[in-house]
């Protein structure tokens, strides 16, 4: 890498406790200039004009893995990827939990079609596969391949093998092992999706006017917050009995899926150093 800097790059996926390294362990680590999601696109800047030798860029990507692949190895194309992987139907129910929390009003086969591929999010973006391939394309080192039921399974150990990896030190009483997002029932969920029919409560929407798009999310955030808590003290005769995720459907995506799934696994024991 040139002027002997070296760079690792997380590259998420998206739902799988990325928010929760960046904001409690990835700042604990020493030895390391760890540039924040929300200094992304000056990395390459930063990293330049910086006198560290050692970084850690961190930014989940799902959609758009590749776009951004391709941005930072234009710069550092000896970066070290690292991407966390979640399986299928698990992550596709947590990305799906999200967009209902956030009024998005869509079923659960509308949001992702594993048959027909007519879903908002198509069947090419559970194919995690893909994805390690797309980071062997862009750099020059194989991405490490990790799990997030191991880190559920044993936390410590799995930040243990992220600071040993990037050779980095930290203080494990430093780290906190508290959730950075709160999770919400489907009661909550379904009441946030009923509101979201008739007001668009979606986080996402940007306006040019900075200061109408900081009233527009104050307000959207509001009237989202107050949903989700209001749904809590509602009877539950208000609401449908129908399951947001059916347990059938999730079955038939992580068979689908399978065969991918242990790929995924073969090319970490394969790979991992």
């Amino acid at each position: 890498m040139s002027d002997n800097k070296e760079v690792f790059f997380h590259v998420g996926l998206g739902k799988v406790a990325s928010t929760y390294l960046q904001y409690k362990v990835f700042p604990k680590f020493s030895n390391i200039c760890y540039i924040q999601r929300t200094r992304y696109w000056k990395a390459p800047e930063l990293i330049k004009k910086s006198p560290h030798t050692k970084f850690l860029i961190s930014r989940e990507f799902d959609k758009y893995l590749e776009r951004e692949a391709k941005f930072i190895s234009s710069h550092f194309p000896d970066a070290k990827p690292i991407l966390i992987l979640r399986r299928h139907d698990s992550w596709i129910a947590s990305q799906y939990r999200r967009y209902a929390k956030n009024g998005y009003p869509l079923s659960f086969t509308e949001f992702f079609d594993h048959k027909n591929d007519t879903g908002k999010w198509g069947m090419k973006e559970l194919r995690f596969y893909d994805k390690i391939k797309i980071l062997e394309k862009y750099f020059s080192n194989k991405p490490l391949v990790l799990f997030y039921d191991d880190m559920k399974e044993d936390t410590m150990g799995f930040i243990d093998r992220l600071a040993s990896y990037m050779g980095v030190e930290y203080n494990p009483k430093d780290i906190s092992l508290g959730r950075k997002h709160i999770s919400y029932n489907e009661k909550q969920m379904k009441a946030s999706m009923a509101v979201g029919k008739h007001i668009n409560i979606q986080p996402h929407i940007r306006l040019n006017n900075k200061v109408l798009d900081k009233l527009r999310h104050f307000y959207v955030a509001s009237i989202r917050y107050i949903t989700l808590y209001t749904a809590l003290i509602l009877p539950d005769s208000l609401f449908t009995k129908e399951e947001l995720l059916p347990k059938s459907i999730l079955q038939e995506i992580r068979e689908y899926y399978q065969e991918d799934w242990e790929k995924c696994h073969e090319y970490a024991q394969e790979n991992n150093p």
